[in-house]
């Protein structure tokens, strides 16, 4: 397996009722140093996920009890793990509603061990989003505050939850106000060179962070669309 050494100490839960699938992820997981947890229950991944404080998780859509996309947004409310989502099931919007409760990236099955192994090396390879040494401390865009250092948001006096993308996503924006960032760019910027999944992943986690900045797609304040091109920080007004 390519792509170096995976750090030590890091935890991964895999979720799945399929037991001869959840024991080859787990195998080619433990090969990479992980220690891991596993389960094929909805509500026992939450528990889990609470208890174990995984750094990564490998989570089904399809599960017993709650499934997986319930499963992602209760672990999504304590947790900023990374979550690769698993789905037999090939429509775009299972994907997308996928995404949408705070998963990382996707992969449908059927899929190789050694891709998603290599997905999860390279999301925990992805660098933070680099600043300029100008840029200050509090970035403030009308009643948006971004502190790049805290790695911390608020809207007025109510604090914004992201998860660990969403926000690198904002940092890499705000960092740059007056830049239009490509898919492509923010790709590069944000998941990293190693990145190799669809760029509609970057057009869902945008999604994201507007819905809980409050901010109308169709009227952006903050995170405004480029046509032809991206996105751009807009000025708050």
């Amino acid at each position: 397996m390519t792509g170096g050494p995976t750090p030590a100490g890091l935890r991964a839960l895999v979720v799945d009722d399929e037991p001869p699938l959840v024991k080859v992820v787990s195998t080619y997981l433990e090969r990479e140093g992980f220690l891991v947890q596993s389960t094929g229950d909805g509500e026992e991944a939450v528990v889990l996920a609470r208890e174990f404080e995984p750094d990564v998780i490998v989570l089904d859509l399809m599960l017993p009890g709650i499934d997986g996309i319930e499963a992602c947004r209760r672990i999504r409310s304590f947790s900023d793990a990374y979550i690769v989502m698993l789905t037999a099931r090939v429509e775009e919007i299972d994907r997308i509603v996928g995404l949408s409760t705070g998963a990382d990236d996707y992969v449908t099955k059927p899929f190789s061990p050694r891709e998603l192994v290599a997905r999860v090396r390279a999301m925990l390879r992805r660098p933070r989003a680099s600043r300029s040494p100008q840029s200050p401390a509090v970035r403030r865009f009308g009643d948006l505050e971004i502190d790049p250092d805290a790695r911390e948001v608020r809207l007025g006096a109510r604090p914004v939850e992201l998860t660990k993308l969403e926000f690198d996503l904002l940092d890499v924006l705000s960092g740059e106000p007056r830049v239009a960032f490509s898919r492509e760019r923010l790709l590069e910027r944000v998941w990293g060179s190693g990145w190799f999944g669809d760029d509609h992943v970057v057009d869902v986690h945008i999604a994201n962070v507007r819905n809980k900045l409050g901010d109308d797609p169709r009227n952006p304040h903050y995170v405004r669309t480029v046509r032809g091109v991206g996105y751009r920080m807009g000025d708050g007004q």
